[in-house]
């Protein structure tokens, strides 16, 4: 079975996470994925570290199965060259710093004027418009301008999130928004301009957060691991030096809780105790009580006990933990992925599709596929060396 964006052709100016997030997703897709990149270098993301046999983390986790083409669209050259590539794709992705595309001559407008099946996608910090369109954005600055850092971490100081999360959700609205301008291109055979904000995609993950301020004249402020409107629900200590999550989510699991785990059935009916109302009210008392019960058990004893009670918990891991996790284990979920440096383990895409493997290309070297690239375009082997020896496609 071929996968759904088999034929789909993705031309990708991107750099950093967000939009290398979408294309890469598009390419596990089954599209073809055409990154362009400077000639000096590349993507910066490849130079973030050197931690994966000499390779960046970021670029390895973003930019599997993606061709990559060096252009330097400062020269007409390289311009008229991105706009040979543009004209045979469906998607045009690019993140580029506010209005350098324009700049360029790659304007959405102007792309789809002249190409109405194109689908363009422009990812930025603020959007276009407003008085923060032409501000610098990455993720951190963006998860302290939208507040969600005010309400990540522990009570004492705000935190960003320990993945970019602004960077993901810009990302993945991106890859949501182009697939649904393919499936209505298939229907009227027009394309499509989208536009996606880092800010407002933020801004809408905040959406529990944003309809409790309103609602309740405050923000829930932060709760580290716990959470501002549920009890139980942090992590707790086991007998062995680990820490258990335990989520109660409604007050029938608490009566089943109190009775089975805390050994406490007097608590299941008890008005101080018996509604998350008044669990939240007692918040200190609930947890030291489901602390001091937790303590007398290891880790294991604790999960064993409270999965026969069909409780929700889950231990506290580390990423390392992540690496040798059981499930993915036992959903085969690793994969061999070929390199510049040598053979890396990848986790697949979290989904999938009956009859079909999804595709983990390599990660490609800089300017790897340029030649071919022109080629298929037509571009005789002749005017390619011109191109190189020229500079625009870096040597």
């Amino acid at each position: 079975m071929s996968l759904p964006l088999t034929g789909v052709t993705v031309i990708a100016l991107e750099q950093a996470v967000a939009a290398p997030l979408a294309s890469r997703h598009l390419a596990d897709l089954g599209a073809r994925v055409v990154k362009i990149e400077r000639p000096d270098g590349g993507d910066f993301a490849r130079g973030y570290d050197h931690s994966v046999n000499g390779l960046a983390s970021h670029f390895v986790w973003l930019n599997r199965g993606k061709e990559s083409v060096t252009l330097d669209l400062k020269a007409p050259e390289g311009r008229a060259v991105l706009a040979d590539l543009v004209a045979c794709a469906d998607v045009f992705l690019q993140n580029l710093a506010p209005g350098a595309a324009a700049r360029l001559g790659f304007a959405s407008a102007e792309l789809r004027s002249r190409h109405p099946r194109l689908v363009t996608v422009d990812l930025s910090g603020y959007g276009s418009g407003g008085p923060y369109q032409d501000k610098r954005a990455y993720d951190m600055l963006i998860q302290c301008e939208s507040g969600l850092a005010s309400v990540t971490g522990p009570p004492e100081r705000p935190a960003k999130t320990g993945v970019p999360s602004s960077d993901i959700a810009a990302g993945m609205y991106a890859l949501t928004a182009t697939l649904g301008a393919l499936v209505g291109r298939a229907a009227t055979g027009q394309g499509a301009a989208i536009e996606v904000s880092m800010f407002e995609a933020t801004a809408e993950w905040l959406g529990h957060q944003v309809h409790y301020t309103q609602g309740a004249g405050h923000s829930p402020g932060r709760a580290g691991l716990s959470h501002p409107a549920i009890a139980p629900y942090d992590a707790y200590p086991t007998a062995d030096g680990h820490e258990v999550m335990i989520g109660i989510q409604n007050d029938r699991e608490w009566a089943r809780f109190a009775t089975g785990f805390l050994d406490r059935p007097d608590l299941a009916d008890d008005p101080e105790w018996a509604t998350n109302v008044a669990r939240v009210r007692r918040r200190r008392l609930v947890d030291a009580l489901v602390g001091g019960r937790t303590a007398t058990m290891t880790a294991d004893e604790a999960i064993k006990l409270l999965d026969a009670l069909a409780i929700a918990s889950a231990r506290l891991n580390d990423v390392a933990d992540l690496l040798h996790h059981p499930q993915l284990a036992a959903r085969d979920r690793w994969r061999p992925v070929a390199t510049p440096a040598g053979e890396v383990r990848s986790l697949l895409p979290p989904f999938d599709f009956t009859g079909s493997e999804l595709p983990m290309g390599p990660v490609p070297a800089l300017g790897a596929h340029t030649d071919a690239a022109l080629r298929a375009l037509g571009y005789p082997d002749e005017r390619i060396a011109e191109l190189r020896a020229s500079g625009v496609l870096g040597q």
